[in-house]
């Protein structure tokens, strides 16, 4: 089989195309799936008996996804290359009740999922996206890709220290978005709109996972276009490089089985059935190698052999903030991605992971840079941690350098996804 050309920077035109398609979790495994289908992939049910073939594979689980290649002929303990990332966002979601407002106003009532630049979401033409839940127990995406909902801010005439002191936001009372007006509230109305709007019959719907999103497009910025902004690169950038990546070694004759696991709910602590702190990365392994007739030793010798990339988004050096950062330490756009240290384990990374990387780059003639944190300042933290401890697996935090982390809108450049992805071809091909 011929080499396929290195990624270049329709790699990262193809990177908008995604985030803008991907407005909720369920929409970027919906869209990760039909990519990995056109590679030959195909899906497999948790509740059925899984065969040992060769082959892509790939499990669909809420707003998670594990992907897998099995060369042909592979051992039992064969061991495995992953590459981990998240397709959950901070954003703003929809409560149980969403029917709200007040003096004339019609508003939704929302709650802040993880951590999110809160005034990020003002005075945005905002959409909803998620998924439905209908009433005999099957699921459907929903994106209102369309100007439906705003949080407007209050205007400076009535908060006059604003600009001197800063904004300040409450949780509860200054993030519901307006999306009409009404004289009085009607229990089941933004449910309602949400049927009529889908086809679908009057109380349909019985559940519902929705969440809000900016409708303004990903774009070339600058003079020069070497930058990008757009909706949630963290950390639909790192699962969009995963799968090009993925699907761009499989076929090959490979000294290892290259995985992609794609997890939800990492921005609020990863404890559910599809973040990586939950079963489901090492059942997925697990049952791999007993599909191949392994026993618990090859199980034990595949992991012990085992690394995982865990890659996220990471801070480029603010021009405007620069004292934040370790002053050692500047990642810059459009440098390479960026290998991420924390001596205290907020990220997996140590010396032997780092010539693992090192070594990928190298391959793939890709330019990478180190961070560290500011010793005043906390360091974040990832799926890497996580996963080194729960399953046992060498891990190395990696990622792209972006600014504006956790905004309705982020910042990277424009090369920095398709290094990436190019780090990522030579480290799953072993």
């Amino acid at each position: 089989m011929s080499e396929p050309s290195r990624f270049d920077r329709g790699h990262t035109d193809d990177l908008m195309t995604f985030l803008a398609a991907s407005p909720s979790p369920y929409h970027a495994v919906a869209n990760t799936a039909a990519r990995l289908e056109k590679a030959g992939f195909r899906q497999v049910a948790e509740t059925d008996a899984w065969d040992g073939t060769s082959g892509g594979k790939y499990v669909l689980r809420g707003g998670a996804l594990v992907a897998w290649y099995v060369p042909e002929g592979a051992a039992a303990h064969t061991p495995f290359r992953i590459v981990g990332a998240h397709t959950d966002s901070p954003n703003l979601r929809v409560k149980p009740l969403p029917d709200t407002g007040a003096h004339g106003w019609r508003q939704v009532a929302v709650e802040i999922y993880g951590g999110p630049l809160l005034n990020s979401w003002l005075d945005r033409d905002l959409g909803l996206a998620g998924r439905l839940t209908l009433r005999d127990g099957s699921t459907r995406l929903l994106n209102v890709d369309r100007p439906l909902l705003r949080v407007p801010q209050l205007a400076i005439h009535l908060d006059r220290s604003v600009n001197a002191d800063g904004l300040k936001l409450d949780k509860q009372r200054h993030l519901q978005p307006v999306w009409g007006l009404a004289d009085t509230v009607r229990d089941g109305d933004l449910i309602a709109f949400l049927e009529e709007e889908t086809g679908l019959a009057e109380g349909e719907i019985t559940g519902w996972d929705l969440m809000v999103h900016s409708v303004e497009p990903p774009a070339h910025l600058g003079r020069d276009r070497d930058l990008v902004a757009g909706p949630r690169m963290d950390n639909l950038l790192s699962v969009h490089a995963g799968v090009a990546a993925l699907t761009a070694v499989a076929g090959r004759d490979l000294p290892c089985i290259p995985v992609l696991a794609a997890f939800d709910h990492e921005e609020n602590g990863s404890q559910s059935d599809t973040g990586a702190d939950g079963p489901l990365l090492g059942s997925v392994l697990e049952r791999s190698v007993f599909a191949r007739g392994g026993t618990f030793e090859d199980r034990a010798r595949a992991f012990a052999g085992t690394v995982c990339l865990s890659s996220d988004t990471g801070h480029a050096v603010h021009p405007n903030y620069a004292e934040r950062h370790d002053p050692t330490h500047h990642p810059r756009v459009n440098g390479g991605p960026i290998l991420k240290v924390n001596v205290n384990n907020r990220y997996a990374t140590d010396g032997s992971g780092r010539a693992i990387w090192a070594a990928a780059c190298e391959k793939a003639d890709v330019p990478f840079q180190s961070f560290v944190s500011n010793n005043s300042m906390p360091c974040g933290t990832t799926i890497g941690p996580i996963t080194a401890a729960r399953h046992g697996i060498r891990t190395v935090d990696i990622g792209v350098a972006i600014l504006s982390m956790h905004s309705a809108r982020e910042l990277c450049g424009v090369d920095d996804p398709h290094l990436l992805a190019n780090a990522l071809v030579a480290f799953l091909d072993g």
